[in-house]
């Protein structure tokens, strides 16, 4: 299926949302947070990120904005514990695909990742 990078600084949380990657056939590469994320850009060419939003040292809407200031074109799911509609909104004016509430369903979670892949 395909490669995706998940970016989140929970251990707990890339384990649990890589288990369910990993049932639906993707692929995952994992970072703990934006910086470590940018970096493995350099060496790898996910299909699909999914960020958490709040981290330390690069948190998920820098994250947002380094990829859009480098042309970055991967589709970019966010996940937050926090889902206001303001923060909805500013991820989405960044160029996430979508957002949604952590921890997900694992059929949401699938669903939005299908639709972010073939999401033209």
């Amino acid at each position: 299926m395909a490669i995706i990078m998940h970016v989140d600084d929970s251990s707990f949380s890339r384990l649990q949302i890589g288990k369910v990657l990993k049932k639906g056939g993707h692929s995952v590469l994992a970072a703990d947070n934006g910086n470590s994320a940018l970096a493995l850009l350099q060496t790898a060419t996910p299909d699909l990120i999914i960020s958490d939003l709040l981290m330390p040292d690069m948190d998920g809407f820098a994250l947002l904005e380094a990829l859009r200031e480098q042309g970055n074109t991967i589709p970019v799911i966010m996940v937050t514990a926090d889902i206001q509609k303001d923060t909805e909104a500013i991820c989405l004016g960044l160029g996430a695909a979508t957002l949604f509430n952590k921890p997900p369903d694992e059929e949401q979670l699938l669903t939005f990742i299908e639709n972010a892949l073939t999401k033209e």
